[in-house]
């Protein structure tokens, strides 16, 4: 039976992250009801490249795990997986699957229907200074998506709470503008800018925030809110999507849906699921259960 790789305190290393308390309880009582092993990891030593250091307290030998946790870099996901290896344990989805979940390059080909036009640049390292701040470089990049307005992120994230300085673009053919929210966004990601730059097309989409589903081998086990957004729960069609999650063939995957205004729900995002965190209010217990099932 799997278990749960759950973040260690950094202040209490023997306990959960209190950013997690609620779920970590959720599992605390899911896992004993069904003689599962929960285990907790340095989140901060894996970060800074200890990943030997960080699985220390995972028992040797115990088997399969899914993590629950803050995000992870994926070089990072990678070190971790190699470290379980040698202490005789595993992750249920592999460092190529969270790759290709986590990041946006790894899963818009099979989505791209389904979700805004996007465009992006990798970049070598993610301090700021490897970023190009020419206004023609982004504006060659941003071509193929044609002129109005766009989106810029990194290959994960968004600074989507600083919308008018790094995140939205009035007009893309406006290659100062484009340079600037680009920069402003690489500056304030600063060492957590993950793998690149994406330039994304704008849709609108109605009032009412987005849906988070969650899928488990293929098939929605849960659907809720968006974090950002706890009170909004809309209620996504889902058929085209299904089949989008089942082509990226990864275990664990979420799926932010918002309803566009011509009446078409479009995919926002796609995340590993192991990373992606439930609103407020929800409890975990379904989604634990799922797990524990798999």
């Amino acid at each position: 039976m799997p278990g749960f790789l759950l973040c260690a305190d950094p202040l209490r290393p023997n306990r959960p992250d209190p950013h997690f308390a609620a779920e970590a309880t959720a599992v605390a009582t899911a896992v004993r009801e069904r003689s599962a092993t929960t285990a907790l990891i340095d989140h901060d030593a894996l970060l800074a490249g200890d990943a030997a250091g960080a699985v220390a307290r995972v028992p040797r030998g115990s088997g399969p795990y899914w993590y629950r946790g803050w995000m992870i870099p994926v070089r990072r996901y990678a070190d971790l997986e190699v470290a379980l290896a040698e202490r005789g344990a595993s992750l249920l989805t592999d460092a190529a699957a969270y790759r290709r979940a986590h990041e946006l390059p790894g899963w818009y080909a099979t989505f791209a229907s389904l979700t805004p036009r996007s465009v992006w640049h990798p970049l070598s390292g993610t301090a700021p200074t490897a970023v190009p701040r020419d206004g023609a470089f982004w504006s060659a990049l941003a071509r193929p998506l044609g002129r109005g307005p766009g989106i810029v992120k990194d290959f994960v994230k968004s600074r989507k709470h600083e919308w008018h300085e790094a995140c939205f673009v009035p007009e893309l053919s406006d290659a100062d503008g484009l340079s600037a929210v680009v920069g402003r966004m690489v500056d304030l990601q600063g060492d957590f800018l993950a793998g690149g730059v994406v330039v994304r097309a704008y849709e609108r989409f109605v009032p009412g925030g987005e849906a988070r589903v969650w899928w488990l081998d293929g098939a929605p086990v849960l659907v809720t809110a968006h974090p950002d957004t706890p009170g909004d729960r809309p209620v996504p069609a889902l058929g085209p999507v299904g089949e989008a999650v089942r082509r990226l063939g990864c275990r664990l995957v979420t799926t932010d849906l918002a309803l566009r205004e011509d009446g078409e729900w479009r995919v926002v995002e796609v995340g590993d699921g192991q990373v992606s965190g439930l609103p407020s209010g929800t409890g975990a217990g379904p989604l634990l259960e799922a797990l524990l099932d798999a």
